[in-house]
């Protein structure tokens, strides 16, 4: 297994984060199906990491209430459900060597339940999200994550046609909000599920 998913995975346990590491997708979504009870209610942040894993129709299919944005067309109505969401799943933008996860939201709805609000938090993490340090981090998330995103997401901004960060004044600019979680907060327990291999932006 890759060197930096070691360190990361433990520094995050230092951080009072629960780790498990994965060498593949099958093998972490049997693990989720296996973490979540078919009672449980489960919210998902946008993510492309989630997509790959298709873990939205897996609960779907097995009985699970589930809500996400990105698969109805009233997102906003969805929004509203996922904040009372016994479960939360999602991605992080950035996993550092020392254990921090960095996010930067649009909306903010991702970072505010990543923090608080349910039972529990599953952040599904591939291997090229993990970087050195904060800056590293800070440039993946502007020169990789956000142009990737603007150009799914086909927004009037500049990085959407440059590749990189402008620090824009678009009104569809969709880096609004950048929240770093030094250490798992009190009253949240997030689950970190890394894998070995390249998955999301």
């Amino acid at each position: 297994m890759d060197n930096k998913i070691l360190l990361s995975n433990n520094s995050l346990k230092q951080n009072g984060f629960k780790v498990k590491t994965f060498k593949n997708v099958l093998e972490t979504k049997e693990a989720l199906m296996k973490s979540i009870s078919i009672n449980e209610s489960v919210a998902f942040g946008g993510s492309m990491t989630l997509e790959e894993l298709g873990l939205y129709e897996d609960l779907k299919n097995r009985g699970n209430k589930v809500y996400w944005h990105w698969k109805v067309e009233d997102k906003k109505a969805e929004l509203q459900k996922a904040l009372n969401a016994d479960i939360y799943l999602t991605s992080t933008n950035a996993l550092t060597l020392d254990g921090k996860l960095i996010n930067m939201d649009g909306t903010g709805n991702r970072v505010s339940s990543l923090l608080y609000g349910h039972k529990r938090v599953y952040v599904v993490v591939g291997r090229n999200k993990i970087c050195k340090d904060y800056d590293q981090a800070r440039e993946r998330i502007k020169n990789v994550a956000a142009p990737m995103n603007t150009k799914r997401l086909n927004t009037d901004t500049p990085c959407r046609f440059t590749g990189k960060c402008n620090d824009c004044d678009s009104p569809e600019r969709i880096c609004n909000v950048e929240v770093i979680i030094h250490k798992n907060p009190s009253g949240t327990e997030i689950n970190v599920f890394i894998i070995d291999e390249d998955l999301g932006y």
